[in-house]
């Protein structure tokens, strides 16, 4: 709608969340160690139980991975999600918990002897999970997420604009820094929960300034429908793009830089109208009245005048129209390649070649079973990379591969492919 089109154009500071907005969103399990008395192969499956019953991208990452491995999956009664903590359930009549930091900290559980292996993995950019029982931590996950190639450049983009950029996540501060010094943020804040997210927003609008939030979850619902703008990222979750003002069709942070330069282009193009509407009926009007026979001129007929009115509305119109020309300044082909390049754009990097990716809509998948065998399936085919989404029933398939050996392997896992695209 037109006002948060206004708005948009005056933002001063923009919150950008993490997870599926400034990185992939995909993150996948990078290290895993048991730092318990039980054996890893338990530790494994114990987590990856508790873990395929949540839809969190790293709980969905631990599961994955012990689906590849082919681990086993247990019954879990009474599974339960804290936001912003993590998961638990009892496996085998006992109570099991899989979450981060703060989760370990609530259950009064000591993991000091663990804390620098903790920290060496944060600072590598790494969020960091555990496996808590009775007896206290069990095992270590930790998940890494890339960052999207178009991140750093939005980021520059932006703050180009004049808009300050703040990240907020609720991953740990370590992590946080990690991704933050990498895309170049302005200002960092992590380890939040959904209020903590709805509390900054608050306070910066509070400082004066319009503010705007651009998030693709549910913890970011809240921090997106108090926001002066609100933008969901178009594959995010449904309660967030309800919660938003304006939704990005694509998961693209270039897409934001778009929405701001046309916003400001809108209103620019408006002022602009306004403007000559005034000055041409203030010159026009008093002539369509005869105020020049006043002075010995000539009277305006009727229909020179009412061809002159035209004339006006042609001209407005036609300025309107100069919308239709419009070009961002960040285009996704100019884009730099992912960040870990140095910066070097794609075009530059000798031997890179970008990859082609294709959305797949499944039929059939009604579990995070079932989610796994075709994200196993799809991950089999060499030089793919896969990841599936059971709520949308997509699959977001990276690689140089036929729509034929696509159709083949889902169709092998027991599924159906309505489409490619």
């Amino acid at each position: 709608e037109l006002s948060a089109v206004e708005t948009l154009a005056h933002v001063d500071v923009l919150c950008v969340d993490k997870t599926g907005t400034i990185t992939h969103g995909r993150p996948r399990q990078t290290d895993f160690a048991p730092v318990g008395r039980m054996e890893a192969g338990e530790v494994t499956a114990l987590a990856a139980s508790l873990a395929a019953r949540s839809d969190h991208p790293v709980s969905r990452a631990i599961a994955e991975q012990a689906a590849h491995s082919g681990v086993s999956l247990l019954s879990v009664e009474g599974f339960t999600a804290i936001p912003g903590q993590g998961v638990s359930g009892v496996i085998n009549g006992a109570l099991w918990h899989l979450g981060n930091r703060r989760m370990v900290e609530a259950l009064k559980k000591d993991a000091a002897a663990l804390e620098q292996e903790i920290l060496r993995l944060e600072r590598e950019g790494k969020t960091v999970v555990a496996l808590v029982g009775e007896q206290g931590v069990e095992g270590l996950f930790a998940v890494a997420d890339t960052v999207k190639e178009s991140s750093l450049q939005a980021m520059k983009e932006l703050q180009a604009l004049g808009v300050k950029t703040v990240m907020l996540t609720g991953d740990n501060e370590h992590t946080a820094e990690a991704i933050a010094r990498q895309v170049g943020v302005d200002d960092f804040r992590g380890n939040l929960l959904p209020e903590d997210k709805l509390r900054i927003v608050e306070e910066l609008e509070r400082r004066g300034g319009k503010v705007g939030m651009v998030g693709d979850g549910i913890n970011d619902a809240p921090a997106l429908a108090r926001a002066d703008v609100g933008l969901a990222i178009g594959a995010g979750a449904d309660v967030a793009i309800e919660s938003a003002d304006i939704v990005l069709m694509k998961s693209d942070l270039a897409d934001a830089v778009t929405a701001v330069e046309l916003s400001r282009a809108t209103i620019r193009n408006v002022k602009q109208n306004l403007f000559w509407a005034f000055f041409y009926n203030a010159v026009c009007i008093p002539v369509a009245a005869g105020v020049l026979a006043i002075f010995g001129g000539p009277q305006l007929s009727p229909m020179l005048a009412g061809a002159a009115m035209s004339f006006s509305s042609v001209c407005v119109v036609s300025n309107a129209l100069r919308l239709r020309f419009f070009k961002p300044s960040l285009r996704r082909e100019a884009v730099p390649a992912d960040v870990k390049s140095g910066g070097i754009p794609a075009a530059e990097v000798k031997g890179e070649q970008k990859a082609m990716e294709k959305k797949v809509v499944i039929e059939g998948m009604m579990c995070q079973n079932c989610r796994a065998h075709v994200d196993k399936a799809l991950n089999a085919i060499p030089g793919v990379s896969a990841a599936v989404d059971l709520e949308s029933k997509t699959a977001t398939v990276t690689g140089d591969v036929a729509d034929e050996a696509i159709r083949a392997a889902v169709t092998e896992a027991g599924y159906q492919v309505v489409s490619i695209s």
